[in-house]
């Protein structure tokens, strides 16, 4: 098999051979070359230790020296060469206490998590397979190298990643690799919330954002996302539901592009319903309050997952607004824009579509034919540059306070009032016409 190296690996690879040492690109960009996927990055391992790795290259970096790792800079690339190494025993479900480098590509191969994971090519030797990855390859199935429950032992953190592979491959999980998986779930708990948080993204970004129902099946959400739990088997006992609350969740999450704030919207906007389910006398089930108790839960969730506060900002947001329904006038479209914000308004729409879409069909069409002319109203807003903020307004406060009014909460509530106004009728935003409105209201 033939692999096409990009030139600047081929570089490192070829400088190191030249000096003596065995050199291969190794790991995730040899599998995703084989499956005519773009590797993200490309890692390389040699026989060379970390010294000798420095003197062959003009510009390195010791981003993890004492794991043998160095980083190669070239340009404005950068790539990471790492010695073939044996990791010493695990004490904390996630690091090696020591790191031994040995001189054999098969002993670094064997301590990598999955199969298609451990593989290695140069052009001269070319793929190195030893624990059968090509074979996992084309048989569709996500394995441990060696006992699946050594592997989960010595990084918990991989129990997370089978899932992950397995969403953004469509790969199930082999049937010895799963049951380990389930066997040793709970010492995910060891593991910090930031590698938590960026492989569950990875899995929710896939291409089969689904696959979180495995994370359930196997005890995962349990011990990272027990809130996920709680929706499973909640009931939509609702003409405009068919699924249960879990399942609608799941269908609503393919229904939309592969965005994160999209992805985290949808995984969380029915979150609150469990709590919020009501059952009238008639046997018919009610969720009245449910978006905001989901909007509190994603905020806790996601600072729990330490998220960055403008992703918090925005994916709460749109939990709070997912099921804002209004009649597709301008002035309802101007006016939600106004309290969703102009940029976030898409995504909002790219929610309800999903949302509804996850949904029986009842009223099906009529609901999406709503959301339909809302973008063409919001489009026609932004080409028409109607006013739907404060910053549009023609007037501010400098005006206002000319006019005699004075700094402080009676003038912000004047510049609201004059937005509402304007967002009821674009035409009365000019200067002359807002100062009018405020002289008669202060009786000037």
């Amino acid at each position: 098999m033939k692999i096409e190296l990009p030139r600047k690996v081929l570089m490192i690879i070829n400088n190191l051979q030249l000096h003596g040492y065995e050199a291969f690109a190794v790991g995730g960009c040899v599998r995703d070359s084989i499956l005519a996927r773009r590797p993200e990055d490309w890692d390389i391992t040699t026989s060379a230790k970390p010294e000798e790795i420095k003197k062959l290259f003009r510009k390195t970096v010791d981003t993890g020296i004492e794991h043998g790792t160095v980083t190669v800079l070239l340009g404005k690339d950068s790539y990471e060469v790492t010695t073939y190494r044996v990791d010493g025993a695990y004490e904390d479900n996630r690091h090696p206490s020591e790191v031994r480098f040995t001189t054999r590509l098969e002993e670094d191969l064997r301590r990598r998590d999955f199969t298609i994971n451990a593989m290695a090519y140069n052009d001269e030797v070319r793929l190195v397979d030893v624990f059968g990855g090509m074979q996992d390859l084309n048989h569709h199935r996500i394995r441990c190298v060696g006992d699946p429950e050594e592997r989960f032992s010595e990084d918990a953190l991989r129990i997370l990643r089978a899932v992950r592979f397995s969403a953004q491959l469509n790969f199930p999980i082999e049937e010895n690799t799963a049951a380990a998986v389930k066997k040793l779930a709970p010492t995910l708990k060891n593991i910090s919330a930031e590698r938590i948080r960026t492989e569950l993204v990875k899995l929710l970004i896939s291409a089969h954002p689904e696959r979180i129902q495995d994370a359930y099946l196997l005890g995962i959400t349990k011990v990272i996302l027990p809130e996920w739990d709680a929706m499973v088997g909640v009931t939509q006992n609702t003409p405009h539901h068919k699924y249960d609350v879990a399942d609608h969740t799941l269908h609503a999450l393919k229904n939309i592009k592969r965005d994160k704030v999209l992805r985290f919207t949808m995984l969380f906007h029915d979150m609150g319903k469990p709590a919020a389910k009501t059952t009238d006398e008639n046997g018919r089930d009610h969720f009245k309050g449910h978006a905001l108790v989901s909007e509190e839960m994603a905020r806790k969730i996601m600072r729990r997952l330490k998220f960055d506060n403008e992703t918090i900002k925005m994916v709460t947001k749109l939990v709070c607004y997912h099921d804002y329904r209004v009649e597709a006038t301008p002035q309802n479209v101007r006016r939600a824009m106004n309290r969703i914000g102009v940029e976030l308004f898409p995504y909002y729409l790219a929610v309800r579509m999903a949302d509804v879409k996850a949904q029986s069909p009842y009223k099906r069409r009529k609901k999406i034919e709503n959301i339909v002319e809302m973008r063409r109203i919001y489009r026609e807003v932004l080409r028409n540059s109607e006013c739907v903020t404060l910053r549009q307004l023609a007037v501010g406060g400098r005006e206002l306070m000319a006019l005699g009014m004075k700094p402080g909460r009676e003038l912000g509530s004047m510049l609201s009032e004059l937005l509402e106004y304007v967002i009821d009728d674009p035409a009365r935003n000019t200067k002359e016409n807002l100062c009018k409105y405020v002289k008669e209201k202060l009786d000037l």
